[in-house]
């Protein structure tokens, strides 16, 4: 589906009459607010209403004291070209993730595509396209930032710098590809930060062919940004090297639908324990050989909360908030100055929760009722989520 109005101005947004409104930040996920202000796709005002300047809105919406939270941030997608997947031979999963609240998605290496090059000359101009592409073209308006290069032997610092300098930020799954020794991963991790380059690792073992197990003192050794599918994916490591994982390294903790859910609690739980939430990141894997999740990001946030007794609020900062913290992305967050993303949310018609947050606890999902991407309406109630108890009204606009 083409991307409506990528190029457009939102204009001044007025939402007002918010029941709930979560900020993304795990140091204050609950915002005493009812009132966000956007100008031409930036947050500008939150606030209370009598306290924001809502006069000749644009666009006025009427959120019905549903819940506005960030739009979820996937963190690990195997994208290809468009919105077409080769690994399900699926069009539209990335429409569909929309649908289920995500605004933006971060390739972890297009690795599915067909002949995909492994030579260094074509492995870059396969990163270098794929940024271009999805840079040129958002499906449906999500934000897929790609481009993500899978390392070989044989690669040296000056590709690294060539990448950077074409626009490439981000690392493949180091391990996918021949570079499976910590030492060697360790080196081309180090060219990678240096030239702004952010790194992620396979953990666990092999999810298609060519890839390998990947064990926690690889892990460790090649000190990538971001520890990929820390429960595996989908085989993950013993519960008690994936504990260790967290407390040995520093770097982000992923967690993802597509692995172990077992491990995915425990990865979430040490996190807690040893006092460093604000490094675990949500993503879910796909498009993989389990298919295509379009709500994947919300049933790892009801599975984290409800099996993992982690508030809910919290858990959807995991989802937003830290991953563009950590991801260094302009979103994520409810404040001025952000990209105006939103997903509006509400318990499930008939949900045993008696409020959103509850009904998450409980294990249940939350419908959409709305997305925003810049300030943009993208889609309204979700062809994908059950049913919203209430959704937002457009009242003027476009």
């Amino acid at each position: 589906m083409a991307d409506p109005a990528a190029s457009g101005k939102s204009g001044k947004v007025v939402i007002r009459n918010i029941g709930l409104l979560l900020s993304g930040d795990l140091d204050r996920p609950i915002l005493d607010a009812d009132t966000v202000i956007v100008m031409d796709g930036v947050i500008a005002q939150v606030g209370r209403e009598k306290d924001c300047d809502t006069a000749q809105p644009t666009t006025l919406i009427d959120a019905r004291q549903t819940c506005l939270a960030p739009g979820l941030i996937d963190s690990h997608v195997h994208p290809v070209f468009g919105d077409w997947t080769p690994r399900q031979n699926q069009l539209g999963w990335i429409d569909s993730s929309l649908h289920g609240g995500v605004t933006t998605m971060i390739s972890a290496g297009e690795v599915h595509l067909p002949g995909r090059p492994k030579d260094i000359v074509g492995l870059k101009a396969l990163a270098i396209t794929a940024q271009r592409a999805f840079d040129n073209f958002r499906p449906s308006g999500v934000k897929v930032l790609a481009g993500a290069p899978v390392i070989e032997q044989g690669m040296v610092e000056s590709d690294f710098a060539e990448l950077a300098a074409a626009g490439v930020t981000l690392l493949g799954e180091v391990g996918l590809g021949s570079v499976k020794a910590g030492y060697e991963a360790r080196q081309m991790v180090a060219w990678a930060r240096k030239h702004g380059i952010q790194s992620t690792i396979h953990t666990g073992g092999p999810s298609i062919p060519g890839s390998g197990l990947i064990d926690k003192d690889v892990v460790l050794e090649a000190d990538a940004d971001v520890i990929g599918h820390i429960n595996g994916g989908h085989t993950s490591l013993s519960e008690a090297h994936v504990c260790e994982l967290c407390e040995k390294s520093s770097r982000a903790i992923e967690i993802v639908h597509n692995g172990n859910e077992r491990v995915a609690i425990a990865a979430a739980q040490a996190a807690l324990q040893l006092k460093c939430p604000h490094r675990v990141i949500l993503g879910t894997d796909s498009p993989a050989g389990s298919g295509v999740q379009p709500l994947g990001m919300l049933r790892l946030i009801a599975l984290l909360s409800s099996l993992g007794n982690i508030p809910a609020e919290l858990v959807f900062c995991f989802a937003t908030g830290n991953t563009a913290r950590l991801r260094r992305l302009n979103s994520g967050l409810v404040e001025p100055g952000r990209d105006a993303d939103f997903v509006f949310l509400d318990r499930a018609q008939h949900s045993t929760g008696r409020s959103l947050l509850e009904s998450v606890q409980l294990g249940d999902l939350p419908g959409v009722g709305m997305v925003m991407i810049d300030g943009i309406v993208r889609c309204g109630r979700s062809r994908n989520t059950p049913p919203a108890t209430e959704v937002p009204v457009v009242l003027t606009g476009h």
